[in-house]
């Protein structure tokens, strides 16, 4: 019996010894699977397949697209970039403009943009608004033509600009010839008709003349000084969008000096008096006497003399522009009204119910620099400390005897001659 369980308790020991290895060597085959499985995808990690796959890959649709479509999507990429980089320009642009015409809102705001910033005022005295606005953008595509030649005849982006027709030819003669002789270069014709276009040319005088202009034209042919007194508002308007500060010049005018050298550049406007003093040509307090009024009988008012619409220096700013519009429309809805009027109501009249005044700074010249000739004939050539003072210009708008009396400027300033002046009456005989 002992045996026998003996025997059997030792085979029942093989048994489970025998299944303890079967199991044994199973759980290392797993782990050696498991192991290469590790091995192979460390090494191998896009598969044993990978030269098939590369070949597939190699023959996707997009490279198998020819070279030329790769070249002219290129193409079509640079393109792109510049026609973006043209739009971002053109966008800078109109901002640049829009910003601009912005300004013309108001004063206020103008000055705002001018210094990007708010500022405190300063001690009790010391506080100074602004006097000189911005400059437009030049735009040379209003007048291409135009823009080449300023380029040329030009200083510092300021000329003198007169305008002329045959009527005028023997005044014009005297008015280039002595801004020839101050050394002025700076300086062109706007010529009005065909013969005073020759005439500058053969002069060896810088000369403009307007494509074919039906308006223009008519003036031309009728040769009315207050015509083309008007029409120089919307000639000037180009100049000033080109970007050029212009001095107006009549030619009933007499270079002396250059005046560039006498210009302060300050204002929008800066223009010759009609005045013949200090308190005309500079301002005064007139008081008007009204005796019904009793006790406030007196009432004070603040006059001016006139600016001459004959010759003033304009910059190329946004009030500059919007007053030559202003004038130049009044001019062609109004044709009998007079273009000084027009210019100096526009210029001064402020705003009130109904009426939006124009937002423009001006400086009246110095009435013995830029001289009319009510106060040469009147008062300097009589006065002896006064007539030996050298004027800039002298504007023989007083007087319809004009080419006589220019030459006898020239001869008494030009050649010395002290009686030059001395035949002509103040005033004139109608």
């Amino acid at each position: 019996m002992t045996v026998g369980r003996n025997s059997s308790d030792s085979g029942i020991g093989i048994g489970i010894g025998n299944s303890s290895l079967g199991g044994s060597r199973i759980a290392i085959a797993i782990g050696i699977g498991v192991f290469l499985g590790c091995v192979f995808a460390f090494f191998y990690p896009h598969g044993f397949f990978i030269g098939s796959d590369s070949n597939r890959k190699s023959q996707s649709p997009a490279q198998c697209e020819p070279s030329e479509r790769v070249n002219m999507l290129k193409s079509e990429l640079v393109s792109v970039s510049e026609k973006n980089s043209e739009l971002k320009k053109q966008v800078r642009e109109l901002n640049e403009k829009l910003r601009l015409a912005d300004q013309g809102r108001d004063q206020a705001q103008k000055q705002f943009l001018v210094l990007g910033e708010n500022h405190k005022a300063g001690p009790f005295g010391t506080v100074k608004g602004l006097r000189t606005n911005p400059t437009v953008l030049p735009d040379e595509s209003v007048n291409p033509r135009l823009a080449k030649i300023l380029e040329k005849v030009a200083v510092r982006k300021e000329l003198i600009v007169g305008l002329a027709t045959a009527s005028v030819k023997e005044m014009l003669e005297v008015w280039f010839t002595n801004i020839k002789n101050v050394g002025i270069l700076n300086y062109i014709v706007v010529a009005l008709d065909d013969e005073i276009e020759n005439f500058c040319k053969s002069k060896g005088v810088p000369v403009y003349k307007r494509d074919p202009d039906e308006g223009i034209d008519s003036i031309a042919r009728m040769g009315d000084s207050h015509a083309v007194s008007g029409l120089k508002f919307r000639v000037l308007r180009e100049f000033l969008q080109l970007g050029y500060s212009v001095l107006l010049s009549d030619v009933d005018i007499v270079y002396l000096q250059n005046p560039f050298n006498h210009i302060y550049r300050d204002s929008d406007v800066e223009s010759m008096s009609d005045g013949h003093d200090n308190s005309t040509a500079y301002g005064y307090n007139d008081v008007f006497d009204e005796p019904a009024m009793g006790w406030s009988r007196y009432a004070h008012t603040m006059r001016i003399w006139v600016y001459n619409s004959g010759f003033f220096y304009i910059r190329p700013t946004l009030p500059a522009i919007e007053l030559l519009d202003r004038v130049a429309g009044r001019l062609s809805r109004e044709p009998n009204s007079w273009d000084q009027a027009v210019f100096n109501e526009e210029l001064f009249y402020p705003s009130h119910p109904g009426y939006d005044g124009l937002h423009a700074s001006k400086r009246t010249m110095d009435m013995f620099n830029f001289m009319n000739s009510k106060v040469l004939f009147k008062t300097v050539r009589k006065d002896a400390k006064l007539s030996k003072l050298k004027p800039v210009i002298i504007h023989v708008n007083y007087h319809p005897d004009k080419l006589p009396r220019m030459k006898a400027v020239v001869e008494f300033y030009v050649h010395g001659k002290q009686d030059a002046l001395k035949p002509f009456p103040d005033g004139s005989k109608w």
